[in-house]
């Protein structure tokens, strides 16, 4: 138990860093000695559960108000498989996402490495899955818009640092990866609008 919450403990702080100090927080996780599965078991699993359970209880708990027409609510069963979904395609997302910007070095200077390309897309993802609490009161989740941007911020603070390109083309590089994040996370909203009954059994509450 102690484990798991210093292992909690360690994930918040280097959340907070990232957040408050971007900057020089990327100079130093540039240099850390790390693994794949350091950065997605030791990081992103743990912070990807924040707007999964958030998601579940606000849809099945609280659920959205409509002016003049009531509350509807998700049955349980439906926002834990979409929460399960999403949380699991958010991990896919990201990783692929690494890959793709390891795979874009090259053309924008900078050199390729797999671990340096998966920090980037590890950490710029604290943003928004910090905000998705927000998704325990679903009128509040068009906020994590603004999580999103600064994550965009952070993007192009971390592509010249972990990726060595030049702060010249750092802008191109970055555009051309919100590109490709773009199509990645629309693929993904439609895997996830696919699994049976995901977007079904909404319940009516006058």
């Amino acid at each position: 138990m102690e484990k798991s919450m210093d292992i909690i403990r360690k994930v918040a702080q280097r959340a907070k860093e990232v957040l408050l100090r971007p900057g020089k927080t990327f100079e130093v996780i540039k240099d850390e000695a790390t693994t794949s599965r350091d950065l997605i078991f030791g990081y992103l699993v743990i912070l990807a559960i924040i707007p999964a359970v958030a998601s579940i209880i606000g849809m099945s708990a609280v659920g959205t108000r409509i002016s003049f027409v009531g509350t509807f609510r998700l049955p349980l069963v439906n926002s834990l498989s979409m929460a399960v979904v999403q949380y699991v395609l958010t991990l896919i997302g990201i990783y692929i996402l690494g890959l793709i910007i390891n795979a874009l070095a090259s053309s924008f200077s900078g050199v390729k490495n797999e671990i340096q390309a998966l920090k980037v897309a590890v950490y710029c993802a604290t943003p928004s899955l910090v905000v998705g609490i927000l998704y325990i009161v679903p009128a509040l989740s068009v906020l994590a818009i603004i999580a999103g941007l600064y994550g965009l911020y952070l993007l192009y603070l971390a592509i010249p640092i972990m990726m060595g390109c030049p702060k010249e083309k750092a802008l191109g590089y970055t555009v051309v990866v919100i590109i490709v994040d773009i199509v990645v996370s629309i693929v993904i909203s439609g895997l996830v609008s696919l699994v049976p009954g995901v977007g079904l059994g909404f319940r009516f509450l006058g």
